[in-house]
């Protein structure tokens, strides 16, 4: 198979792995920043767990897709600061988010990064960039359930139309 075969790691990236391992780097720097902003907003300490556990995960992507780009003589966008903490109660009220818009809003996020993971996943043909967008796609999908359980448990879900009874079949 000549250039494509023995270690992945000593095999060329496309284009498409490319972009995506710099996008993924990218937004997860973006990620951090905004999660930053949502731990100044929320006032709910099990939320904040999740945010935490959201930064550290965006963090750790940011530090493996860097690290595959450099090694591959591309460079990363550049480290955003990290913001401050505020306290809550010096953000206005209009001007705060809520709990629920906030985790509405990683749930959404979440969920938009396991689409993401395996599209990457599909179309990389290194096994190294696949293998790791799988890891990235179960921790996703972990956090998400979180997420899922929290909004639940805290009453923040606000469900689809539900269909609570059946229509009964009609035999023709």
């Amino acid at each position: 198979m000549g250039i494509l075969s023995g270690n992945p790691k000593n095999e060329p990236l496309h284009y498409g792995e490319i972009f995506s391992i710099w996008t993924t780097s990218t937004l997860a720097r973006g990620s951090v920043s905004c999660y930053q902003a949502y731990l100044n907003h929320t006032g709910d300490k099990d939320l904040k767990k999740i945010l935490e556990a959201l930064i550290d995960q965006a963090r750790l992507e940011i530090k493996e897709c860097d690290a595959l780009l450099t090694d591959n003589g591309i460079s990363p966008a550049p480290i955003l600061p990290d913001r401050p903490p505020v306290k809550l109660e010096d953000i206005p009220v209009g001007a705060r988010f809520t709990d629920p818009e906030i985790a509405a809003k990683i749930a959404s996020d979440t969920s938009l990064g396991l689409v993401a993971c395996s599209q990457v996943m599909g179309q990389s043909i290194r096994e190294d960039v696949g293998a790791l967008y799988a890891k990235y796609h179960l921790t996703n999908a972990a956090l998400g359930l979180k997420i899922l359980q929290l909004i639940k448990e805290k009453g923040w879900l606000i469900p689809p139309p539900l269909q609570i009874k059946r229509p009964e079949s009609v035999n023709v």
